[in-house]
């Protein structure tokens, strides 16, 4: 287990912004530095407490999907060598190892890209009132996690941090992503579909995922940010999968679940975590990645 890191600190280089995990660094005009830390957040607050290797994790697992999907679309990837970055990344080689991506500098467009092949979370709140997902009507009778038709494309708006992301109409995101919406839409379907064949045939299930995009110079749209990790996504257990219920995760929802049971204020400030939720969430992580990949993540 290697020791967490809440904050990366790179004398020499300008910091851009600290997210909800990732802190981004500016390389040059073209290139840019993710980190991705060991914090976690759940109902968009940042707890105090971080999850050792969750970070690492996050990184490993992205770079494993980049790979995977790189024929879908291209991807902001440069490289994860900390060895062929600039002198002021490899000064701080001990910290970035394993949570480092150089990447391309984009436009990062202003929609959360999401697509759910199962009813879950918010959609299945929404479903139990008016059988549709962000206003896609649904057919009848579906059980709580049931697998949809088709996987369908439920956009969010990208809330700044502390406030929270809302569901919209794939209408509105076609309107705020104007010329690109159509890339967007079809790369994030196709993305969804490969990474759900390759994870069931592992006996996972991806029941939802979010994906960030981008253009650059050119006008192309690209695939940014993380890919199909614990944070961005659910997963379950196919083995253990029952309609009608809420289910068995490789995810934070184990988090969000404990959060629930402590009566956490969604609209305060985040809490410390005690050592028993960090080491269960850490083994989430780690059980996410060797049954997605294969093997045993090395910390």
């Amino acid at each position: 287990m290697s020791p967490p890191l809440l904050e990366s600190d790179l004398p020499g280089l300008r910091l851009i912004a600290r997210g909800k995990v990732r802190d981004v660094w500016e390389i040059d005009a073209k290139h840019l530095l993710f980190i991705a830390t060991d914090r976690i957040s759940a109902f968009d607050r940042v707890m105090p407490t971080p999850i050792p290797d969750k970070g690492r994790v996050l990184t490993s697992l992205s770079l494993f999907w980049f790979d995977l999907l790189r024929d879908v679309c291209p991807n902001h990837v440069v490289t994860s060598d900390v060895g062929a970055m600039p002198a002021e990344v490899r000064a701080e080689r001990e910290q970035l190892t394993g949570r480092a991506l150089m990447v391309r500098r984009l436009r990062i467009l202003p929609v959360e890209s999401i697509v759910r092949g199962y009813v879950a979370g918010s959609g299945w709140k929404e479903y139990k009132k008016s059988s549709t997902i962000c206003g896609i009507p649904l057919p009848a009778g579906l059980g709580e996690s049931a697998e949809l038709p088709t996987p369908i494309w439920t956009p969010s708006t990208k809330a700044e941090q502390g406030a929270h992301d809302e569901n919209i109409s794939p209408e509105q995101a076609r309107g705020i992503l104007g010329a690109n919406a159509a890339a967007v839409e079809r790369h994030s379907i196709e993305l969804y579909r490969r990474a759900r064949d390759h994870a069931r045939a592992r006996g996972v299930i991806i029941a939802d995922t979010k994906f960030e995009f981008g253009t650059d110079p050119a006008g192309n749209v690209v695939l940014a940010d993380e890919v199909l990790t614990p944070d961005s996504s659910r997963f379950w257990p196919a083995e253990r999968f029952a309609v009608g219920r809420g289910q068995d995760s490789y995810d934070k929802q184990y988090l969000r679940d404990w959060l629930e049971s402590v009566k956490f204020d969604k609209n305060g400030p985040g809490i410390a975590l005690p050592p028993e939720v960090v080491a269960r969430t850490r083994q989430k992580y780690l059980e996410a990645y060797r049954e997605l990949t294969g093997v045993e993540f090395r910390a």
